[in-house]
């Protein structure tokens, strides 16, 4: 089969691999007909963040099952799924406790020695615990389908960060991040009953995006400058719960910066040298919560599910660029460009 792979910084090809094939009795093999790209797989593309010549990248996908082992009792060939970004036992303690990216026995698509989600085909481990269902007649809903994409990464995310950040209904909520994770908080945030929905950002076609989710109002400016809008719009209070989208030290300083005292901030951007943005001092003196982390998309899927499928919410916004599996390089070079937002791969 065709799998993308990452050679070296700024260095990804299509290539042939081996067909991938059911090595346990739980494995499944699903055919992918969605995938896209992430901006955390920027980090490797950048040279950031280590990958082995060769190794394969891309951890959001759905598709068809096309084998299931003789251990999987849940899905069989022709069952549409969706994939959350890592692999789950659904037996060990931390998946008892919905913590699923702690799993004993888990792991991540494009990890060393498995298949990534920007590929043909995908082994799937443990597939009774990580695959989701989907229904049949999805599959020839073109919108839809990137919709129910989103449940795989971005739309948990974003999720996973406003629960963190305590939105409830009638709060304000401020979102730090306007790439495909902050938006889907802005979503997430609507979902949840925020009153008041503050997007930072400063392009205009991604807080157009921000403001059709529900965002009520618009910060394009950072730094100092954002936190004294933010302040202003809100009494000089700040807002009570607060979305970290980005993970640099500047977003993580004015996620903190902006949030009201007794507040908290949901922080679920990959950190990339935002370990000196907390000031734990003014945390403490404004009780100042700081909650989130990597997101257990598969703990959620089932919640947020019904809504994509009715139409509640629909991130498919998000994606504002397709290609087909040979024009992934052409993506990543747009997403590092910032000429795309998020990549849709067919």
């Amino acid at each position: 089969m065709r799998a993308t792979v990452i050679h070296a910084p700024h260095d990804i090809r299509v290539e042939e691999v081996p067909d991938p094939e059911i090595q346990q009795p739980g494995d499944a093999v699903v055919r992918v007909l969605r995938a896209c790209i992430c901006g955390s797989d920027l980090w490797a593309y950048r040279g950031v963040a280590a990958r082995e010549p060769g190794q394969r990248i891309g951890h959001e996908f759905l598709g068809i099952v096309e084998e299931a082992g003789s251990g999987v009792s849940g899905f069989a060939a022709g069952d549409l799924v969706v994939a959350p970004f890592v692999w789950s036992d659904g037996t060990c303690e931390y998946c008892a406790e919905g913590l699923t990216t702690s799993c004993t026995q888990g792991g991540f698509w494009g990890s060393v020695g498995s298949d990534g989600g920007q590929g043909e085909a995908v082994r799937v481990p443990f597939a009774d615990a990580t695959l989701v269902k989907l229904p049949a007649d999805a599959a020839s809903d073109d919108h839809l389908l990137t919709a129910l994409l989103a449940l795989s990464d971005v739309m948990g995310t974003g999720h996973h960060a406003a629960l963190g950040a305590g939105v409830r209904p009638g709060s304000t909520v401020a979102v730090v991040g306007d790439g495909a994770v902050g938006l889907c908080g802005v979503l997430a945030a609507k979902r949840l009953g925020a009153e008041r929905i503050i997007a930072l950002g400063r392009h205009q076609a991604r807080t157009d995006i921000a403001r059709t989710f529900g965002a009520t109002d618009v910060v394009a400016a950072r730094g100092d400058e954002a936190v004294a809008a933010v302040r202003d719009m809100t009494r000089g209070q700040g807002a009570h719960a607060v979305i970290e989208a980005v993970g640099t030290e500047q977003s993580m300083r004015t996620a903190v910066a902006i949030a009201r005292d007794g507040g908290a901030v949901g922080y679920v951007g990959v950190p990339h040298g935002s370990g000196t943005g907390l000031d734990l001092s003014d945390m403490f003196d404004r009780n100042i919560a700081l909650r989130g982390g990597v997101a257990p998309v598969r703990t959620y899927i089932p919640e947020l599910l019904p809504d994509v499928l009715d139409g509640t919410i629909d991130p498919s916004p998000v994606f504002d660029l397709t290609v087909g599996l040979d024009g992934v390089p052409d993506g990543y070079r747009a997403m590092d460009e910032r000429t795309a937002l998020k990549v849709l791969v067919k």
